[in-house]
């Protein structure tokens, strides 16, 4: 385990260093380069800069007005036949949009029930195999300008879904 602390201690400033090294040797100008990308990256930021506040308001909606704890008791019923806690609902919900909104509802979890409960591990593994898969379709799609999206939201649904059952399974064996 040392070893890995220390390898990453220094991983960072070695990349630094390999790219300036290969900016040398190629005759590349690194620092224009870095800023031409940084130039675009923020004129990615500004063009979907509105789907991000959307979703972060609706999921923040969402969250305010109740209506997750009531689609958690009616779902509830349902899921915990398969063993996922009903108090999962929002969170299996709301990782579909917003990382970080998860994030405060996993906290919120761990506070309630414990990281080492059988929720806290769900909780865990769940954040580690799952996507924000609204928010990663609509702010890459708006910024490659992708229009058709074909299998992609049934494709991300479906492993999300086979990451939840992984969760599951996984916190069952180390319960």
């Amino acid at each position: 385990m040392g070893f890995i602390v220390a390898v990453s201690a220094f991983i960072i400033p070695l990349i630094i260093f390999y790219v300036v090294v290969d900016g040398i040797i190629h005759q590349t100008d690194v620092y224009d380069v870095f800023v031409e990308g940084a130039k675009d990256g923020m004129k990615t930021v500004v063009s979907i800069l509105p789907t991000l506040i959307g979703l972060m308001m609706a999921v923040g909606i969402l969250r305010a007005s109740g209506f997750l704890a009531w689609i958690s008791a009616k779902i509830g019923i349902l899921t915990d036949l398969f063993g996922i806690p009903s108090q999962m609902i929002p969170l299996i919900i709301v990782r579909m949009f917003s990382s970080s909104a998860a994030t405060g509802l996993s906290l919120d979890l761990f506070r309630e029930y414990g990281t080492d409960s059988y929720i806290g591990l769900i909780t865990s593994i769940m954040m580690s195999c799952t996507e924000t898969i609204f928010y990663t379709m609509s702010v890459y799609f708006l910024a490659a300008k992708v229009r058709k999206t074909r299998w992609t939201l049934a494709g991300a649904l479906v492993s999300t879904a086979a990451g939840i059952a992984a969760s599951v399974f996984l916190a069952r064996l180390m319960s």
